[in-house]
């Protein structure tokens, strides 16, 4: 009985976690000094947050591959009998194919030579046009609403949608309501650690574009690309925009956070003069914290966040109030009767059988 309690708790906790699914990879062909290519060497990617370490041997014309691997820094090592270890410093963004080419120098495996900037600055393996937004980027650029969605305005061929605002009478704009490519912003493709993240609704996606709105602090990075996609998102024509979340690693790592927007600090506003209104009331409190590390070192880490949201809203509107000479239909300005096409001046008391929703201003 204990053993299947056990069981079932842990069925229960899997149930709290989400799947990460990565879709990043980093290859590359090994070459030795005459630029022949170099088979069966032995090839490492370890992690330099988590440890974790992948091994692959190269094919017979050099070339290793490890797919799956996570966004962050690793290091690669090279290994062949004959000739010194290779070792490098490779950055490993989202969905991205890193290549790195490898010149073994003849030497002993106890030589290490390490090689900076080995992997390709340029991006040779995709013809994908895109920009990855860091997690610095996303964490100290503003964002009003703290919707990190909006960050993707930063690329090329993007713009906020005009029709945004239509969903909220406060005229907040939509979350992830931008234009792409001169689509709609429903024509964009939302994802989240590799996962479709995509809001599908009859309303155009209502008032979130995405199911699944990640805080600024929890993510890793996203990219957005924007034209030439692989064919895996061929059903899209304007924006991915692909997101990863932050794991845990061998350090614990946590970081807390409050953004305030009140009436006090608030401007006035040219429609709202001080001397005949008040501001309108706008308090809004966005708050939380995160906090990642290690379960088993080099094995199994953890990564938790929270951010709550709590705002108070209230608007000033200018009405116009018929008054008493209106009330008994005394016009200022001739109307006309569109159902009889009789025109009744300015000034002119109105009889009442034709005054309910008839008259159209002259």
């Amino acid at each position: 009985m204990r053993n299947a309690k056990l069981l079932l708790a842990l069925c229960a906790a899997g149930s709290l976690g989400f799947a990460q699914f990565e879709s990043s990879e980093v290859l590359g062909t090994v070459r030795d000094p005459s630029h022949s290519v170099v088979g069966k060497d032995t090839v490492t990617l370890t992690s330099t947050e988590t440890g974790i370490l992948a091994k692959t041997t190269t094919e017979s014309n050099g070339e290793f591959d490890f797919l799956n691997v996570k966004v962050g820094r690793y290091t690669l090592t090279v290994e062949q009998a004959g000739f010194a270890k290779f070792t490098t410093d490779v950055p490993v963004d989202v969905q991205t194919r890193q290549r790195v080419d490898v010149n073994l120098q003849v030497g002993a495996l106890t030589d290490v030579v390490t090689v900076n900037g080995a992997a390709s600055a340029l991006a040779t393996d995709s013809s994908e046009h895109s920009q990855v937004i860091n997690a610095e980027a996303v964490v100290e650029l503003p964002l009003n609403g703290r919707n990190y969605a909006d960050l993707a305005l930063l690329s090329t061929n993007a713009i906020k949608s005009p029709i945004a605002v239509s969903f909220s009478a406060s005229g907040t704009p939509r979350e992830g309501a931008f234009n792409v490519n001169g689509m709609r912003s429903t024509y964009n493709n939302f994802m989240l650690d590799g996962l479709d993240n995509n809001s599908y609704g009859t309303s155009n996606q209502g008032y979130s574009a995405q199911l699944v709105q990640p805080s600024p602090d929890s993510l890793s990075e996203f990219k957005v690309i924007t034209s030439n996609y692989s064919a895996e998102y061929g059903r899209v024509g304007g924006a991915v925009v692909t997101a990863v979340m932050k794991s845990g690693s061998n350090e614990f790592h946590g970081s807390g956070w409050e953004f305030l927007r009140n009436t006090d600090l608030n401007a006035t506003g040219f429609l709202f003069s001080p001397a005949v209104f008040i501001k309108p009331t706008l308090q809004r409190n966005q708050f939380g914290a995160t906090i990642g590390g290690p379960i088993v070192k080099n094995k199994l880490f953890f990564f938790g966040d929270y951010e709550g949201y709590r705002q108070l809203q209230r608007y000033l509107n200018f009405d116009s109030i018929p008054d008493a000479t209106d009330r008994a239909g005394i016009l200022p300005v001739p109307v006309v009767n569109p159902l009889t096409g009789v025109v009744y001046p300015a000034n002119t008391q109105i009889p009442v059988a034709a005054l309910p929703g008839r008259l159209k201003k002259v």
